[in-house]
C-alpha cells in the first residue's frame, strides 16, 4: 500500500519498518491511533530478518540478528502475537587443546554434568562453584532489572534501590567487568566465556575504562530476568512477520518502498517528507518515531549528528551437509552446536585479539562463536533438507572494528573469513569445507558480512549492531522519561539507539509508542 492509499494526516507516522518501529505501530493502532509506516525497503523487518541466501536451496536463515533474549512476554502478549521461541538444553561448549590433547567446557545438559565438565577442565570443584556463585548474582539483578526496561526511566539510585545487592550493583555497575572475572575465576577459558558475553557487537577490553563491556554484559545477562538465549521457531522473519501482521490487523498502514527523507516539526505538529520510484510526496503528523539510527534521525531533523559510531563484527552464515566431527571425541557434536559454540575465546585470546584490532591488524586468531539453529528449530529447513541431515551455523566474529576494512573491503573479509574458519578448523576433526553444501550454482553456501557490509545493506552507522554504544538502563541528563525523546517535542527515536535499545527486544518501540499515548492523554 502506498501513503497516498491511507491517510494524508495521521496521528503517528513511524520511519523505518523493522522490528522495533513496526511494535509502536501495533501498539499505537491498537489504541486507536492512525499510523502510518514508511520503509524504504520493499519489506519489513529490518536486520531482524529470515532470507534464503543460497541459490536454489530451501534454507531460510536468520540472516543478522539470530538469538531472542531481551523481548519481553509482556509485548508479545499485549499485541497477541503469533510468535515462539524455543530455549535451549546445551548453554554452551568451548573447545580448547590442553597438553596436547582435546578438551574442552560443555555448559548445560543438567547441573551433575556441568558440574563434571568444569571438573574435568579444571581438576576440582573450585570454578563451578565460582560460576554458580557469579550467576547466580546477575540472576537475582536480571528479576530486578529486566521488568524495568518497559516502564518509565528509573533514576540511577532507584535502580540501584531496585537491585538491593551493594556487590552486585559494584560489579557490573562501577568496576570493569574484567576486575570481577579474574576476582572470581583462575581458568583461562572459564574466563573467557564470561567475559564473551561483554564483547558482543562492543569493541572493548575487559578493562575498558569506559565500563562499554559492562553495559553490553548487563543486556546479555538480564534478557528475560534469566539471561536465556532462545532459537525464534521458523527464524528471526516470524517475528518481524508477526509484527507486521498485528500492526495491519490493528489498521495501520505499511508502506515499502517509502524512503523518508526530512522532518519538518514545530514540536506539536510535522510533516515527513518521503521518496518513492515515482517521485515525492509528504504526510502529516501529529507525532512522528524514527526507528533508525541517531545519524538518520540527525539527517532527517538537519540536527547536528552524534559522534559516529562503529561496529565491530563479522557474521557469517553457512549451511552444512552435515555437522563436522570434533577432535575432543568425548562431545557429541549435536550437543556442542546446539548451544553457544566459542572459537578462540580463551581470556588470554579475547585480550590479544582486542590489543591487535586496537593497534589497526586483524587478530591473528579471531574469536568467534557459533549458533546451529536448525538442531534446535528445523523448521527453517526444507523436509528434505532435514532427512538428508543439513545443518544451518551463523557465526558472530568479535574484534574486527569497522577501521580494518576501509581499505579494501572485500580482500580483508576474504582474509578475516579463512583465518576465523581456521580457528574452528584446528577444534574438527575434518575441515568445515568437507561438510559446506553447494548451492544450485555449485557454489559453498558460504556467506560473511563485515561491519562496512551492514552499513551499506542495512544503514547501520559504521556497522553498529547497536546503532551507538549501549547506555545504562536508568535516566541520565537530556535521557527523557522514556529514553526515546529527542530535542524536538514530538519527534521520538524508536530504534536501537534509544536508551534501552539494541538486540531484538522490541522495547524502543514499546517505550516511544507509551510516551505518544502519555503525551496524548491516553
Amino acid at each position: 500500500m502506498t501513503a497516498h492509499e491511507g491517510h494524508r494526516t495521521y496521528d503517528a507516522v513511524v520511519v523505518g519498518g523493522g522490528h522495533n518501529g513496526l511494535v509502536a505501530a501495533a501498539y499505537l493502532a491498537r489504541a486507536g491511533r492512525s499510523v502510518l509506516v514508511l520503509e524504504r525497503l520493499d519489506h519489513t523487518g529490518g536486520a531482524a530478518v529470515s532470507t534464503r541466501p543460497f541459490a536454489g536451496v530451501d534454507a531460510r536463515l536468520s540472516r543478522y540478528s539470530y538469538l531472542v533474549s531481551l523481548l519481553p512476554k509482556k509485548i508479545v502478549r499485549d499485541l497477541g502475537l503469533d510468535f515462539r521461541v524455543r530455549g535451549r538444553t546445551i548453554s554452551s561448549y568451548t573447545p580448547v587443546e590442553r597438553d596436547g590433547r582435546p578438551s574442552g567446557l560443555l555448559v548445560g545438559g543438567g547441573e551433575r554434568r556441568t558440574r563434571e565438565a568444569f571438573a574435568r577442565l579444571t581438576g576440582s570443584e573450585r570454578e563451578y562453584q565460582a560460576w554458580q556463585r557469579f550467576y547466580g548474582m546477575t540472576g537475582r539483578v536480571a528479576e530486578r532489572v529486566f521488568p524495568t526496561l518497559t516502564e518509565p526511566l528509573p533514576g540511577r539510585d532507584e535502580l540501584r534501590r531496585r537491585i538491593d545487592d551493594e556487590e552486585a550493583w559494584r560489579t557490573l555497575f562501577e568496576d570493569p567487568i574484567g576486575v570481577a572475572i579474574e576476582d572470581r575465576f583462575a581458568d583461562d577459558l572459564v574466563r573467557g566465556v564470561v567475559l564473551t558475553d561483554a564483547l558482543i557487537g562492543t569493541f572493548a577490553d575487559a578493562h575498558d575504562a569506559s565500563l562499554a563491556q559492562n553495559r553490553c554484559f548487563l543486556y546479555h545477562v538480564i534478557g528475560g530476568g534469566t539471561g536465556a538465549w532462545d532459537v525464534p521457531v521458523g527464524g528471526m522473519g516470524a517475528l518481524t512477520d508477526a509484527l507486521a501482521a498485528a500492526a495491519r490487523d490493528a489498521g495501520a498502514v505499511i508502506a515499502t518502498g517509502h524512503e523518508a527523507v526530512r522532518i519538518d516539526t514545530d514540536g506539536a505538529a510535522a510533516e515527513v517528507t518521503y521518496r518513492t520510484q515515482d517521485g515525492e510526496g509528504v504526510v502529516a503528523a501529529r507525532h512522528v518515531l524514527v526507528n533508525a539510527s541517531p545519524q538518520a534521525l540527525a539527517e532527517l531533523t538537519s540536527d547536528v549528528p552524534p559522534s559516529p559510531a562503529e561496529g565491530a563484527q563479522l557474521k557469517v552464515n553457512m549451511l552444512l551437509r552435515r555437522l563436522p566431527r570434533l577432535r575432543d571425541e568425548s562431545v557429541d557434536p549435536r550437543e556442542a552446536f546446539s548451544g553457544t559454540f566459542h572459537i578462540a575465546e580463551g581470556y588470554q585470546q579475547l585480550g590479544t585479539a582486542f590489543a591487535q584490532a586496537a593497534a589497526g591488524r586483524l587478530p591473528a586468531a579471531p574469536p568467534s562463536e557459533i549458533y546451529c539453529h536448525s538442531l534446535t528449530d528445523p523448521s527453517i529447513l526444507g523436509p528434505d533438507l532435514v532427512e538428508q541431515g543439513y545443518q544451518t551455523l551463523t557465526l558472530f566474529g568479535l574484534h574486527t572494528p569497522a577501521r580494518l576494512f576501509e581499505g579494501d573491503n572485500d580482500s580483508v573479509r576474504e582474509d578475516l573469513l579463512k583465518s576465523t574458519l581456521a580457528q574452528l578448523d584446528a577444534h574438527l576433526a575434518e575441515p568445515l569445507a568437507d561438510c559446506l553444501a553447494v548451492d544450485a550454482d555449485g557454489r559453498p553456501c558460504i556467506e560473511a558480512k563485515t561491519p562496512l557490509d551492514l552499513e551499506r545493506d542495512l544503514r547501520l552507522p559504521g556497522g553498529n549492531i547497536f546503532h551507538r554504544a549501549l547506555a545504562w538502563p536508568y535516566a541520565q541528563e537530556d535521557s527523557g522519561r522514556w529514553g526515546v525523546e529527542t530535542r524536538h517535542a514530538n519527534v521520538l527515536l524508536c530504534g536501537a539507539g534509544a536508551v534501552r535499545g539494541g538486540g531484538v527486544s522490541g522495547v524502543p518501540g514499546h517505550n516511544a509508542a507509551m510516551a505518544v499515548l502519555e503525551a496524548t492523554g491516553e
